[in-house]
C-alpha cells in the first residue's frame, strides 16, 4: 500500500511534505520548490489535498493544490496516482497545471501553463 504521508522529492529536486491522511483521504502540507516563475528565492507554500481511498490492491489517486503566495500570484493543481514497485520504492506520478494571474480577459490566453 502506497503512503502519501511524508517527505516527498521530485526531479526538479523540489520537495514535498505531506502531514497525515485523514481517515476522510484529506491532507495539508507543505512544498518547496526550486522552479519559480520570477526567478527569486522559493518559500515554502501551503498545500492542501484529497486522496481517493482506494480498494484492497490498488493505488490511490490524489489531487492536491498548491498556492504560491509567498513569491507568486499563482496557483498550480496537481492530480496524481501513488505506486509501489517491486522493491517497495513508492513514487508518485502527476499532472498539474499553473494558473498565473493577468491583467486582462484578453490576457487570459497566457495564463495557464
Amino acid at each position: 500500500q502506497c503512503q502519501l504521508s511524508g517527505l516527498w522529492r521530485n526531479e526538479q529536486d523540489s520537495l514535498m511534505e505531506i502531514s497525515a491522511v485523514r481517515s476522510n483521504g484529506e491532507f495539508q502540507g507543505k512544498y518547496l520548490t526550486r522552479v519559480t516563475l520570477s526567478g527569486s528565492c522559493a518559500r515554502l507554500s501551503p498545500l492542501k489535498g484529497t486522496q481517493q481511498q482506494p480498494g484492497e490492491g490498488e493505488w490511490p489517486t490524489f489531487t492536491f493544490t498548491v498556492h504560491w503566495d509567498k513569491f507568486s500570484n499563482a496557483t498550480t493543481a496537481f492530480v496524481g496516482q501513488c505506486f509501489v514497485d517491486t522493491g517497495g520504492k513508492e513514487t508518485l506520478t502527476t499532472t498539474w497545471l499553473l494558473r498565473e494571474a493577468v491583467g486582462s480577459l484578453e490576457e487570459d490566453w497566457k495564463a495557464t501553463r
